[in-house]
Parts: C-alpha cells; sequence; structure tokens
C-alpha cells in the first residue's frame, strides 16, 4: 500500500483566510445592525413628538370647536393670539419641532371655523463644522 503524503498548508492557509473573512462579514452585521438599531430610535422619537403635537393640535381644534359653539368666541383661548385679519394663532412647541395652527370663525352666527394653517416645523441650524465647503459658484 503505497501512502500518499497530505498536505495540510494549502488547506491551512484556505481555512485560515476563510475565518477571517467570516468573522470580518459577523462584524460588519453586527455594526450594521447596530446603526440601524440606532436610525430606528431617532426615527421612533420623531414620529413619536410629531404624533404629539398633532395630537394637541387636534385637542386645540377642539377647544376652538367648544367654544365657539357655547358663544364665547375665541378671545378667551389660552396661549393663542388674533391678528388684523381675525385668524387665532396658536403655536404649540415639543423640544425642535413646533406646530402653528391658524383657525378662523366662519359660518352661521360664527359658530364654525375653517383651519386657515397647520405647519409642523423643525428648527435647522446649519452644520459649519466641515470648514467653507464649494458651494458650486465660480
Amino acid at each position: 500500500m503505497k501512502h500518499i503524503p497530505i498536505r495540510l498548508g494549502p488547506l491551512a492557509l484556505l481555512l485560515a483566510v476563510i475565518s477571517i473573512c467570516m468573522t470580518t462579514l459577523g462584524i460588519l452585521t453586527f455594526t450594521t445592525a447596530r446603526a440601524d438599531l440606532s436610525m430606528a430610535e431617532k426615527y421612533a422619537a420623531t414620529v413619536q413628538t410629531r404624533y404629539g403635537l398633532e395630537k394637541e393640535g387636534q385637542e386645540f381644534l377642539q377647544e376652538v370647536g367648544d367654544s365657539l359653539e357655547s358663544g364665547v368666541g375665541l378671545q378667551g383661548l389660552p396661549d393663542t393670539e388674533t391678528d388684523a385679519d381675525g385668524v387665532t394663532w396658536k403655536k404649540i412647541t415639543d423640544g425642535d419641532y413646533s406646530l402653528l395652527v391658524g383657525v378662523r370663525p366662519e359660518g352661521a352666527q360664527d359658530r364654525g371655523y375653517v383651519v386657515v394653517s397647520w405647519r409642523l416645523t423643525k428648527a435647522w441650524e446649519e452644520d459649519t463644522s466641515m470648514g467653507n465647503l464649494w458651494d458650486g459658484g465660480q
């Protein structure tokens, strides 16, 4: 019986390369999953804030409807301002986000109202930490 020598050098090298590749892919997968989780948590917080503002805006509209139905008018509503056009404005804020709601009485004996503005905004500041970048001009 003839013995054929088995060379383990190339096989060991192949297994080492495969192990390194699998380890690298595992680390990249874990890093990507953590980044996705972080982004999902930020998005969830943003959506929760926005929906909270929308809820408070709807509660304000309920107050407006109740106030007009009772005949009191919009002058007695707290934290509101009325401009020269008769539009009553209320600004609701939560952190960097704000909701600006404008309503105007309308209808028979001003017992109804029309929403003239419903604007959800976020405070934004330009990030200048990157220095003076080319703006595309000549």
